[in-house]
C-alpha cells in the first residue's frame, strides 16, 4: 500500500526590502477574504453554518475578487477554504457541547499552493498584489541532519500546499514548507503477526509507560514547570505594566517551546521502543474517554496527552507504524495475567491481583492491557479470524498472541521476565 508521509519545514525567506510591503498588502486582502467568508458562512445559532467550500465559492467568490481588486484567484480560493474548514471544526465542537465562536483572522498567514507559488529547493516565487516576488531561502551552512536537509533539500520529497508567516519581533518572513513523500509499506492491518506496543499516559510519575516495560519521561517535572510558569504569570498580571506584559509573553513562549520539545523527546523514545520490538502498531487510550480521570489541571494535562499522541503519530508515519486508540475502561483495574478485574487490585502505583496474586507496577500493567485491547481489535477486524493471520502484543521479553476474550487464554511467544520492584526510569527525564 502507499503511505503518505508529510513533514513541515520552517525556513526563513530573504525578501527584497522593496517587496515586503507587497506581501503585507497581500496578507491584508487574504485575511479580508477569510473574514468575509466566515461572516457569510457562520449562521449559528439561527441556522446551520455553511461548511462547503464549493457552496461558499459559488456565492461569494466573484464578490471577493472584485472587493480585493482581483487578488490572485487561487489565494481567494484558499482563503475561502480556510474559513469553511475552520467553521466545520467549530460545528464539530458545538455538536460535542463545547463553546466556540465564529473564526476571526487578524494574523499574518497566507496559504500558497503550486498555482500561486513556484517552489524550488533554494527559493520560492510568490504571487502578490503586485506581481510575483522571488525569495531565496536562508538555509544553515551545514543543513545535514536538520529538517532543511532531511526534507526541504531531499529530492525524495515534493512540495505541497504551504503557508507564509511573518514574525513581527524579528521582522522576518517564514515559509512553512509542507513536504510530501510516498512510501511503499505493507499494511499492518492485513499483515501476519501484527505486533502492538501499548502505551499508558500518566498525570503523575512517568509521562508514559509501555507494554515492554519502558518508563518514559517525568510527568511530575512537567507539571512542576507548568505550576512555576503559572505562579510567574499571576505575579506579572498583578503588576499590570507593559513591561510585565511583554515579560509574560516571553516566558509563555519559552515554556511552550520547552514543554513541546520535552514531549517530542518522549514521543521519539516511544517510537524507538516500537521499532526495537518490531511492532506494527502503537496503542493509546482514547483521550475523549479519560477526561474524568484528570485532576483540576485537566486542560494542561489534556493538552499534554493530545500533543504526545499527535507527535507520536507524526513520527510513526516515517516507519510505517499505525497509531490507534482503545477504550480505556478497566485498563487500570484488570490483571494483565489472569483477567481478574477489581478496583481493589490497584493501589496507587502498585498493582496486586487479588485473584492470582500477580504483582507489578500499575502503569505497566495498564500498558499491557491497552496493547492487548488493540491486538484483539485488529484480530476481530480480520476477514478470517480463525485463519493464518494472528495478532500479538509486545512485552518486556517476547510477546503474547491473543486468541480469545480471556487474558488467561493468550499464548506466550516467549517467557516474560517480570519485576515487582519499581523500575528505574528510562528514556527522557528522571
Amino acid at each position: 500500500m502507499a503511505w503518505e508521509l508529510t513533514r513541515t519545514v520552517r525556513v526563513c525567506l530573504d525578501v527584497p526590502d522593496d517587496r515586503k510591503s507587497d506581501l503585507h498588502a497581500t496578507n491584508t486582502k487574504f485575511q479580508y477574504c477569510a473574514n468575509r467568508t466566515a461572516d457569510w458562512a457562520w449562521r449559528y445559532p439561527n441556522e446551520d453554518c455553511v461548511t462547503s467550500k464549493s457552496e461558499a465559492e459559488a456565492a461569494i467568490y466573484d464578490d471577493l475578487r472584485d472587493e480585493t481588486d482581483y487578488l490572485h484567484a487561487n489565494l481567494v480560493q484558499k482563503a475561502i477554504k480556510r474559513a469553511t474548514d475552520d467553521i466545520d471544526n467549530c460545528v464539530d465542537r458545538l455538536a460535542d457541547g463545547e463553546n466556540t465562536s465564529k473564526p476571526q483572522y487578524d494574523t499574518f498567514s497566507i496559504v500558497y499552493d503550486k498555482r500561486a507559488a513556484t517552489y524550488h529547493r533554494d527559493r520560492v516565487s510568490l504571487a502578490t498584489v503586485n506581481g510575483r516576488v522571488e525569495c531565496e531561502y536562508d538555509l544553515p551552512e551545514n543543513p545535514d541532519g536538520t529538517p532543511h536537509g532531511k526534507y526541504l533539500l531531499n529530492e525524495d520529497y515534493s512540495f505541497a500546499t504551504s503557508a507564509v508567516h511573518y514574525d513581527s519581533e524579528s521582522n522576518e518572513f517564514y515559509l512553512h514548507a509542507t513536504m510530501e513523500r510516498e512510501l511503499a509499506v505493507t499494511s499492518p492491518e492485513k499483515a501476519e503477526d501484527s505486533n502492538v506496543l501499548g502505551v499508558d499516559c500518566n498525570i503523575d510519575d512517568h509521562i508514559a509507560v509501555t507494554s515492554t516495560g519502558r518508563f518514559i519521561g517525568n510527568a511530575d517535572s512537567l507539571n512542576h514547570q507548568r505550576r512555576e510558569f503559572e505562579k510567574r504569570r499571576a505575579s506579572l498580571q498583578q503588576t499590570g505594566t507593559r513591561s510585565a506584559h511583554l515579560t509574560f509573553q516571553r516566558i509563555g513562549t519559552k515554556f511552550g517551546r520547552w514543554s513541546e520539545d520535552y514531549l517530542h523527546q518522549c514521543s521519539k523514545a516511544i517510537v524507538a521502543e516500537a521499532c526495537r520490538h518490531e511492532c506494527t502498531h502503537i496503542a493509546f487510550e482514547n483521550l475523549e474517554r479519560i477526561r474524568e480521570r484528570l485532576s483540576d489541571e485537566k486542560k494542561f494535562q489534556q493538552w499534554a496527552f493530545n500533543a504526545l499522541q499527535t507527535i507520536v503519530e507524526y513520527k510513526a508515519e516515517e516507519y510505517g507504524l499505525v497509531v490507534d486508540t482503545v477504550n480505556p475502561q478497566y485498563t487500570s483495574q484488570q490483571c494483565s495475567k489472569c483477567g481478574c478485574t477489581l478496583e481493589e487490585n490497584r493501589d496507587g502505583q502498585h498493582f496486586e491481583c487479588l485473584e492470582c496474586r500477580y504483582t507489578t507496577n500499575a502503569d505497566y500493567n495498564a500498558a499491557k492491557n491497552i496493547a492487548r485491547k488493540l491486538a484483539l481489535q485488529i484480530q476481530r477486524g480480520q476477514k478470517s479470524p480463525a485463519g493464518g493471520v494472528f495478532c500479538q502484543y509486545a512485552l518486556k521479553s517476547g510477546s503474547m498472541t491473543v486468541s480469545a476474550t480471556e487474558v488467561a487464554s493468550d499464548t506466550p511467544v516467549s517467557v516474560e521476565r517480570e519485576s515487582t520492584d519499581k523500575p528505574t526510569p528510562l528514556g527522557v527525564g528522571s
